[in-house]
């Protein structure tokens, strides 16, 4: 009998916000070091967008769970989020 692969658990969208947002200071700390040639900066710039775009779709995503948590019938009147600096 083949094992199958366990169903995602609730937590896998953290973990995967996790490892991206991982892999992301990775790039940037390498691209800080200054020690990558042109197109491996230019291919590390372009994984980064990529990486940094799917962590703040992953960042919505969460609020909008948190705003229809806090009021199911009406999540639009919720008020955002403010950022602590």
């Amino acid at each position: 009998m083949a094992k199958t692969a366990p169903a995602p658990a609730a937590t896998a969208p953290a973990a995967d916000f996790e490892h991206s947002l991982d892999e992301l200071e990775q790039l940037v700390a390498k691209m800080e070091g200054g020690e990558l040639s042109l197109d491996e900066s230019l291919a590390s710039f372009e994984r980064g967008i990529g990486l940094f775009r799917h962590c703040q779709q992953s960042l919505q995503q969460a609020e909008l769970r948190v705003r229809l948590l806090l009021d199911p019938e009406a999540p639009d009147s919720a008020e955002p989020f403010e950022p602590e600096l």
